[in-house]
C-alpha cells in the first residue's frame, strides 16, 4: 500500500552527512503526486525551499520543528511565543557561555554579533538571517516562534540542563548534538503535520515518517507507519515502527522505491 501522506525530517534522515538530497528524490515527487509529501525541519522555510525548487508547490513545509507551516508560500499555521517569553528565556540564558540564540521568526531569524565559525553553522540552517544587536527589540517586530541555541563542541545533551527551570508552557527539545530548540510546549512536528492531516482529511494510518532524532519523536507518533534511520538516536529508534537504513546508505529512498 503506498500512504496518503508521507513525512520526511530533513538532517540526518532525507540528506546525508554532505547535506545532500538522494538523487532521485525529486523525480519520486514527480511520478507521486498524488501522495501528499511533507518535509518537516527544525530549519527555516526560506533554506528548506532552496533544495526543492522544481517541486517546491506540490510539497508541504513544515519549519521550525513545526512553529510554521507552508504550502505553496503560503503560512497555514503558526504557533507564535509570547513576547514576553522571548525576553524571559533571552534574559536567562545570556550568561551562559558556549550558547548562542537566534530568534526565528516568520519574516527573519535573528543574530547577535558572532565568531565566523558560529555565523557559518547558522548559515546552513538560516537562509534569511539577520544580525542585529539587540534581539529583544528585533522580537517586538516579527512573530517569534522559536529560539534555536547553538551550543558549541557538540554538547547539546550536557547544556539541556540549563533549559530544567524554563515556564512550564514552554518546552526545549534536543534538534541535534549542537542544537537546542525552545517553542511554546504545543509546538512539535507531530502537531504540524496533524495540521495537514486535517486539512486533508488523511488518517494516521494512512500516514508514514521517518526521523533520526528526538525532536522527530511526535512526527513518529502521528504516523502508524514510522521509521528511524540507523543513525537515529537511541530513544527515537524505541518509539518507531520500524528502522531504516542510515541517511549515508539511502535509508529513505530504499522505502520509497518500493512504491
Amino acid at each position: 500500500m503506498t500512504p496518503k501522506l508521507i513525512a520526511l525530517d530533513m538532517d540526518g534522515t532525507l540528506l546525508d552527512s554532505r547535506k545532500n538530497l538522494p538523487k532521485d528524490f525529486i523525480d519520486w515527487v514527480k511520478r507521486h503526486s498524488d501522495v501528499k509529501t511533507v518535509i518537516a525541519s527544525g530549519r527555516q522555510y526560506d533554506t528548506l525551499v532552496k533544495d526543492f525548487v522544481p517541486v517546491k508547490d506540490s510539497l508541504i513545509f513544515i519549519a521550525e520543528n513545526g512553529g510554521l507551516v507552508f504550502e505553496k508560500d503560503q503560512i497555514l499555521y503558526s504557533n507564535e511565543m509570547k513576547k514576553s517569553d522571548v525576553e524571559t528565556c533571552l534574559k536567562a540564558t545570556r550568561h551562559l557561555s558556549g550558547l548562542t540564540p537566534i530568534l526565528c521568526g516568520a519574516k527573519s531569524a535573528y543574530i547577535m554579533p558572532v565568531k565566523e565559525s558560529i555565523r557559518k553553522e547558522a548559515d546552513i540552517y538560516y537562509a534569511r538571517l539577520t544580525q542585529t544587536t539587540d534581539l529583544i527589540k528585533a522580537s517586538q517586530n516579527d512573530a517569534v516562534v522559536k529560539i534555536a541555541f547553538y551550543v558549541e563542541k557538540k554538547q547539546a545533551e550536557a547544556a539541556m540542563n540549563y533549559f530544567s527551570d524554563i515556564p512550564s508552557h514552554l518546552s526545549a527539545v534536543l534538534s541535534g548534538d549542537s542544537w537546542i530548540d525552545v517553542s511554546n510546549k504545543t509546538v512539535s512536528k507531530g502537531s504540524a503535520v496533524t495540521v495537514a492531516q486535517q486539512a486533508y482529511g488523511i488518517s494516521p494510518k494512512d500516514c508514514m515518517a521517518f526521523g533520526d532524532y528526538l525532536n522527530d519523536a511526535d512526527l513518529l507518533r502521528c504516523c502508524e507507519e514510522s521509521y528511524c534511520m540507523a543513525n537515529g538516536h537511541p530513544d527515537l529508534k524505541a518509539i518507531a515502527k520500524y528502522t531504516a537504513d542510515s541517511n549515508d546508505n539511502d535509508g529513505v529512498m530504499k522505502i520509497l522505491r518500493n512504491f
